[in-house]
């Protein structure tokens, strides 16, 4: 009781006024967002009580995780990972089914995604590990141990399947990977294998969704083609190998050195990238490829996949300087808005509350990442600040993704906005990171 007392009276004489007055603040819009946007649709009381007793929960974790030694999770890193990886298999086995993904355990009177706690499970073990291993970081054999522990999660996320869960995995572990010193070439090479493995189906279906351009246009309808013709994608992949090998033979001839294992490296990429697009193709439904790449031309999907960019657009346009007031939206409480309680709950803000309440959105959003960011500058060891780094990481990506999303701006991923949208697990695993913050930010002086 006197400890967690204590724990109390350390949060309030350190409080970072910034940082919380940004969690307050984000978390009351969203309340006022989903019950606007639940108001004319079910219970909007049934939303705003499960998003507010998971917040509630969340602010008795973070208490409790503020309390707890953070340095302790280094220790028992291959527990923490074994245990998130026995979640991702369980819900595999036992979990429910929603939206043709099983990724939920139902309990009955509340549901829980498992995949949101994992999340943060991938990024305290990551840390651990890179934290042992910064020194040899630079090798292959140490980077592709930390891309396996990543890798590890994505297949089980994967097997649900759960694309847009996967997505925050790799610029977390990109920045976690830059901070503690990899090559800035073997980064580039997962940059470049991941553009291809899931770009090469994004590319199929923008261009499937426009047969008029495809037969105007012979190349492209020959590119488009050789994602299912055999012969075509051995002779594009040939074109390939000679045009890499006619680069370093011309670099050569400059006398710039060039040695053989790097076309091979690079091939070797190209031909991973290219059979793992495959996976992607057939693990994405066909509506989640549509939304991935309407936000480049809507009008190619105007009564489907590009609806929801539409009407957000219209959400947002319509809201001006100071927006229709809350209640009062025309595309949130006519329903015109899809998913307006959780992909698309800036749009709600920006309708209702206008150009000025988004752009406050905005800032204290960026507020939060930024102390989140100087959490981790602060932090006493190596581990603490790459798991705070990590986690701002991770918030950023939802934000810049998701705002970007309803803007028409980034693809539709089905990302949620944290601390805004509605959804208890997303809510519960937001404030689990916060507590893990918070307990950085105590002992960033002290070890206690």
């Amino acid at each position: 009781m006197f400890k967690n007392i204590s724990i109390f009276s350390r949060i309030i004489k350190n409080i970072d006024w910034i940082f919380w007055i940004s969690l307050i603040f984000l978390t009351s819009i969203g309340f006022v967002a989903i019950y606007s946007a639940s108001l004319n649709y079910d219970n909007p009381m049934k939303f705003i009580t499960t998003q507010f007793a998971a917040f509630i929960i969340g602010l008795i974790g973070i208490i409790f995780l503020a309390s707890f030694n953070y340095q302790y999770y280094k220790h028992f890193n291959s527990f923490i990972y074994a245990l998130s990886c026995l979640l991702l298999i369980s819900v595999l086995i036992f979990g429910t089914t929603v939206r043709a993904t099983k990724g939920w355990f139902n309990f009955g009177f509340f549901s829980f995604q498992p995949v949101e706690v994992t999340k943060i499970m991938l990024i305290l073990v990551l840390s651990a590990f890179l934290d042992n291993h910064w020194k040899d970081i630079k090798k292959l054999s140490i980077l592709c141990k930390a891309l396996c522990i990543t890798g590890g999660h994505i297949f089980l996320i994967m097997l649900q399947p759960d694309f847009s869960s996967t997505l925050s995995y790799f610029p977390v572990t990109l920045i976690l990977l830059y901070v503690t010193g990899a090559k800035l070439r073997h980064l580039l090479s997962i940059i470049l294998y991941g553009s291809l493995a899931m770009g090469i189906p994004l590319f199929v279906t923008f261009f499937k969704l426009q047969p008029e351009l495809l037969r105007s246009h012979k190349i492209l309808n020959f590119f488009v083609n050789a994602t299912t013709d055999f012969q075509s994608a051995v002779l594009i992949l040939g074109s390939i190998i000679i045009l890499v090998f006619l680069v370093k033979w011309f670099l050569n001839k400059l006398r710039i050195p060039v040695g053989f294992v790097y076309p091979i490296i690079f091939l070797s990429i190209i031909i991973a990238g290219a059979f793992s697009s495959v996976v992607v193709e057939k693990s994405l439904k066909d509506y989640q490829r549509k939304r991935l790449i309407v936000f480049l031309k809507p009008e190619v999907d105007s009564r489907g996949a590009g609806y929801n960019i539409i009407q957000s657009k219209i959400a947002i346009g319509s809201g001006k300087i100071l927006g229709k007031g809350f209640f009062k939206g025309t595309q949130t409480q006519l329903g015109f808005l899809p998913e307006q309680r959780t992909d698309f709950i800036f749009s709600v803000v920006g309708e209702e509350g206008g150009y000025l309440l988004s752009q406050l959105t905005i800032l204290f959003y960026f507020f939060f990442v930024w102390r989140a960011l100087v959490i981790a500058q602060h932090a006493r060891d190596r581990y603490g600040s790459l798991v705070a780094t990590g986690i701002a990481t991770m918030f950023a990506f939802y934000g810049i993704i998701n705002i970007g999303m309803v803007m028409g701006l980034m693809p539709a991923t089905g990302l949620p906005l944290l601390l805004l949208s509605y959804g208890g697990s997303s809510m519960f695993s937001s404030m689990i990171a916060i507590g893990i913050l918070l307990s950085i930010h105590l002992r960033r002086f002290n070890q206690y």
